[in-house]
């Protein structure tokens, strides 16, 4: 996701019914690894709901929303928790650097905790969250490095990635990166972070960039409805998670309408054509891949 994008008719969610059946119908479990279902920038809170239920009957029981900043990981994990199968992330995007007001000199609890934004929760979900401030926090993200736009400041990125990477390291979590155009520098900053895990979220870069994730670490690489209408190249499937970057990004066919959880079911069915395999095979892998890195089977809250 990029803070500067808008999606396609955010106003008008299409409920067109996506192309694989329901997981209680016997069919693998589909997870949305990244997701900003949370945001009332883009989804009211009927449009949440109503999204959060066609995930549900397209098979895609597991949401993750991710945090953007201070203040979104806050709305990210009033929705979490008030959602059943729906988990969240804490992060600074890097187009908020030198946004953030130093929030990395106090804990990511307090960040979290004392940080306010309007939530598209009722007052008494959010008081019910509280019982459980960090229930469903799966992983640090997004982060990283974007290049894309004129003005970006590099020094200041860096460093603020490199703090997020220690918060990881720090608090044992996973990391969803975002790296756009900034692959050069990516790699070297990684090698001092051993330890970190992660994917490296909506990949857009060569397939010699894409080699080197394969090769060169242990990285899943996020696949989303960009692939199903361009060249990008496909990481092997072990090394897959399926994500939408809702309300960005709609695959094909639901490009041009705002993005949601539901179509996941329409990116899974397009990489089982594109890898000549089954529906069943993508949903089972790509869910085994997303519980390998994330852990959700931990996290078993109920609201």
């Amino acid at each position: 996701m990029s803070k500067n994008q808008k999606p396609s008719s955010s106003d008008t969610l299409k409920a067109v019914r996506p192309s694989l059946r329901s997981s209680k119908e016997g069919f693998p479990i589909l997870i949305d690894s990244h997701c900003h279902l949370h945001d009332p920038q883009f989804f009211s809170a009927e449009e949440a709901e109503a999204c959060v239920k066609r995930a549900h009957e397209a098979g895609v029981e597991k949401i993750i929303c991710i945090g953007t900043d201070p203040a979104d990981s806050l709305v990210a994990r009033d929705f979490a928790m008030t959602h059943d199968g729906v988990y969240w992330t804490y992060g600074i995007h890097p187009e908020e650097t030198g946004r953030e007001e130093n929030v990395l000199s106090r804990s990511i609890f307090s960040d979290v905790e004392n940080t306010e934004r309007p939530s598209p929760v009722t007052t008494g979900a959010r008081e019910r969250s509280e019982k459980g401030l960090f229930s469903r926090l799966v992983a640090i993200g997004e982060v990283g490095l974007d290049y894309h736009y004129d003005g970006y400041n590099r020094e200041a990125q860096i460093k603020l990635f490199e703090q997020m990477l220690q918060l990881a390291v720090d608090n044992d979590l996973p990391v969803s990166f975002h790296i756009r155009e900034a692959f050069a520098d990516f790699f070297p900053i990684i090698e001092n972070f051993p330890k970190v895990r992660g994917v490296v979220h909506s990949f857009t870069d060569s397939k010699k960039v894409l080699r080197r994730i394969l090769n060169e670490t242990e990285f899943y690489v996020g696949v989303n409805g960009l692939a199903t209408y361009s060249t990008l190249p496909t990481p092997p499937l072990e090394r897959i998670l399926l994500e939408t970057d809702a309300p960005f990004l709609a695959p094909i066919p639901h490009r041009g309408n705002a993005n949601e959880p539901a179509y996941i079911a329409d990116i899974a069915k397009w990489l089982a054509e594109k890898l000549d395999i089954s529906q069943e095979e993508v949903a089972s892998a790509t869910s085994e891949n997303v519980e390998n890195l994330y852990k959700l089977s931990n996290y078993n809250y109920k609201h």
